[in-house]
């Protein structure tokens, strides 16, 4: 009866991966892999071990797992971000303005659902393996077809689901480490529409501008792709009431193969008459590490702190490789390494209730210079709380609460890259700001065999 329960809860949550959608957190980073660490604002992860889904970020917390645990759970993520601004269009001849729109796109940040589950099994005092199903990066923002700058993008898309197998080994009373191998599905897409004034040419006769309707597709791309990566923690207990842990995930690069269509691309022009293409696009997820700290003050009050680092640096650009016209720009990124600092507790109430807080600070992963629309990166504040409560002696029920402040910020485009100055020379200049809040609400069950 048991291994039935186990298979039902891993097909349920196999459902539901396929079948949602992610959203955008620290760059297109998730940090929300289950309710028991958004409760603490995802403090002193890579030293902890709650349940089974403590693998996902230290697959060395296994060996502090005891017989076989599933935990099965899901985020509601729900972004308010909004951007205004107004965009310029000037005559590339004279520099004369020829007109000037205020536009505005609200809550443009997709709302999603985050689903996971965890499994660990304790093979002996020694060895512990795990198996989890999650995602680490996903993000979709739709700014719509109406926006006066959607021809520097009006919709952006990555979306990826996750299968961990994990190792552990307990070398000794203090150190443990573990590993495992990491199978990504991933699909991606990116878009550019005509604003409702543009000028897309020159009439080679009369030199008059050649407008086209607004909505009319730029440039578009998308492709999907596997890849494989890998994952490296290790843990050190100090003493019965302090721990270590330490965590690195691998970059993984998928080639997101496709279609690319769009007059931005020359398709649908006598000279290139044909309306799509096919090929690829780069997309790197980069690598990531954490240390991590856990320390029981108290019998009932421990606190535990995280610094968390993503590379990237990694993410340059967005290009398209294609079959007939070769390689062809699509967005410029040059994004820079990522760093995030966590500060938690937890409060043993009683026996059977916990209490947690926590709050983080994240830096952006663009510089003021390379801060997009459909990707409107800036510094985040978590304050959360959550709490555990042990229904039964082998069940615990779990849930949190975090609120994030974005940092307000201005965005120019173009910001001077050659596919960017191609862009506004379609649709004018953008000058404006972002500004948004995120609300996340988790519940978790795990369950002990």
């Amino acid at each position: 009866m048991k291994t039935n329960k186990t298979l039902l809860s891993t097909a349920v949550a196999l459902s539901l991966l396929t079948s949602i959608h992610q959203a955008h957190a620290a760059g297109f980073q998730l940090a929300e892999y289950s309710a028991t660490g958004l409760g603490r604002a995802y403090a002193g992860e890579a030293a902890m071990a709650d349940n089974a889904g403590a693998q996902w970020r230290n697959p060395a917390m296994l060996t502090y797992l005891k017989g076989t645990q599933i935990s099965v759970g899901a985020i509601y993520v729900n972004p308010n971000i909004d951007v205004k601004g107004s965009t310029t269009l000037s005559n590339p001849q004279t520099g004369n303005v020829i007109y000037t729109t205020e536009s505005q796109s609200d809550d443009f940040a997709h709302d999603a659902i985050i689903p996971n589950v965890y499994l660990s099994h304790q093979f002996n005092d020694l060895v512990s393996l795990g198996f989890a199903l999650g995602t680490n990066y996903g993000m979709e923002t739709d700014l719509g077809n109406n926006f006066s700058a959607s021809h520097f993008g009006n919709e952006a898309s990555v979306i990826t689901k996750e299968a961990n197998l994990n190792l552990a080994l307990r070398l000794n009373e203090k150190i443990s480490v573990g590993g495992g191998v990491r199978y990504i599905v991933g699909e991606g897409s990116f878009g550019a529409t005509a604003p409702a004034k543009n000028v897309v040419a020159l009439h080679p006769v009369t030199n008059q501008s050649i407008s086209v309707p607004q909505g009319t597709t730029l440039k578009y791309m998308e492709g999907d792709d596997t890849a494989w990566g890998w994952q490296l923690g290790s843990a050190w207990q100090i003493n019965q009431s302090h721990r270590v842990g330490f965590t690195y995930k691998s970059e993984v690069e998928l080639k997101l193969e496709g279609h690319a269509e769009g007059i931005g691309f020359g398709f649908g022009t006598p000279q290139l008459p044909q309306l799509r293409d096919n090929g690829y696009m780069l997309l790197t997820l980069p690598a990531t590490a954490e240390l991590a700290s856990f320390h029981q003050l108290t019998e009932k009050l421990a606190m535990h702190a995280s610094i968390n680092w993503t590379d990237w640096s990694s993410f340059e650009k967005l290009e398209a490789n294609l079959d007939t016209i070769g390689a062809k720009m699509v967005k410029v990124e040059n994004w820079e390494d990522n760093y995030r600092f966590a500060l938690g507790a937890t409060y043993q109430w009683d026996a059977k209730l916990a209490l947690r807080t926590g709050v983080a600070y994240d830096t952006s992963a663009v510089s003021d210079k390379n801060r997009t629309i459909t990707i409107p990166e800036t510094d985040r504040t978590w304050l959360s709380i959550g709490a555990s409560y042990l229904l039964t002696d082998d069940l615990t029920l779990d849930a949190g609460f975090t609120y994030i402040f974005a940092k307000d910020a201005k965005i120019k485009e173009s910001r001077g890259y050659e596919s960017d100055d191609k862009a506004q020379l379609v649709g004018g200049a953008f000058e404006g700001e972002v500004s948004g809040n995120v609300w996340l609400v988790g519940v978790q069950a795990s369950y002990r065999f």
